[in-house]
């Protein structure tokens, strides 16, 4: 009796091993591949713990050293806005009479914001800025008159205004007249167009009242801070901006005359606006250079255009 119950118990347990393999079996065939477990996992359009932080630090991380470098081509200034005075051909004159290549005519707006820094042509252009001054202005006129040159004065408002006689002078002798701001404003272009029309429009009223009749053809932003709303209200006015190629910093006391002289000489090309002061603080360097200044431009063979 005993042996028969322990064969009996065998068979069970045999056929349960087997039901049980059976059933292992058929759930692997039956359970789809690639299926995950639905129960607190991700969906498909969910990033994985891995992504979370990659696009986390996208968007607040800084450009990467290569973004960085390739930021120039994207955010560059315009083609319209080099620096003031031209980059110097790597010879070097062997003597005062070899001078700079000619910029081509084509470059004759190439200042900041499409300004007129160069004359167009091959003559070059003597320009005089933050006058008239009582001492120094009759000097300047006094040279130019003996060689028979015309230059540009550009002049502020209120000087204008207390020296109306030099600024009838000016006209007179055949320079050309530029407005430079009422009372040399660097942040003018940056008011709002109604005031920027006011300071000029104040400017041109003193120039014209000292100088009836006279045209003023250009305004010269103080310090060279274009804008693009100076511009435009200098344009809805008559007037045409003008930059300058070379600025030899004759209105810094630190800069000597022979400092003055090198620059412009070395700078000067055929085309050149030549940014020079007869107002504001270093005009007896200013006027002992530009002595040796024309006599090299004699010699060179320039022309001068009063613009």
């Amino acid at each position: 009796m005993a042996r028969h119950t322990y064969n009996h118990d065998m068979g069970r347990h045999k056929y349960g091993i087997a039901a049980a393999l059976l059933a292992l079996f058929v759930l692997a065939w039956l359970w789809p591949e690639g299926e995950t477990p639905p129960a607190g996992t991700l969906t498909a359009n969910e990033p994985t713990g891995a992504e979370a932080p990659a696009s986390s630090a996208e968007e607040e991380a800084p450009a990467t050293e290569d973004e960085s470098s390739a930021e120039p081509e994207t955010s560059a200034a315009p083609e319209t806005t080099p620096a003031a005075t031209p980059t110097p051909t790597s010879d070097v004159p062997e003597s005062p009479s070899s001078a700079p290549a000619a910029e081509p005519a084509s470059n004759a707006y190439d200042g900041p914001l499409g300004t007129r820094n160069h004359t167009g042509d091959d003559s070059v252009a003597l320009t005089f800025d933050d006058g008239p001054s009582p001492e120094w202005t009759p000097k300047v006129l006094d040279m130019l008159r003996e060689r028979g040159i015309k230059a540009t004065f550009c002049v502020i408002g209120a000087y204008a205004e207390a020296y109306p006689e030099l600024v009838a002078d000016i006209a007179r002798e055949g320079h050309t007249l530029c407005n430079h701001s009422w009372y040399h404003e660097f942040d003018l272009g940056t008011w709002s167009e109604d005031e920027i029309r006011a300071n000029l429009q104040r400017t041109n009223d003193a120039i014209l009242k000292a100088a009836p009749g006279a045209e003023i053809a250009y305004f010269r932003h103080p310090g060279g801070q274009w804008t693009d709303r100076a511009i435009a209200v200098a344009a809805e006015l008559g007037m045409e901006s003008l930059h300058w190629a070379v600025d030899p910093s004759d209105w810094d006391n630190e800069t000597t005359e022979k400092q003055i002289k090198d620059h412009v000489l070395d700078k000067t090309g055929p085309g050149a606006i030549i940014l020079l002061h007869d107002g504001a603080s270093n005009q007896k360097d200013m006027c002992g250079a530009l002595e040796s200044i024309l006599d090299e431009f004699e010699q060179r063979g320039y022309t001068y255009s009063g613009l």
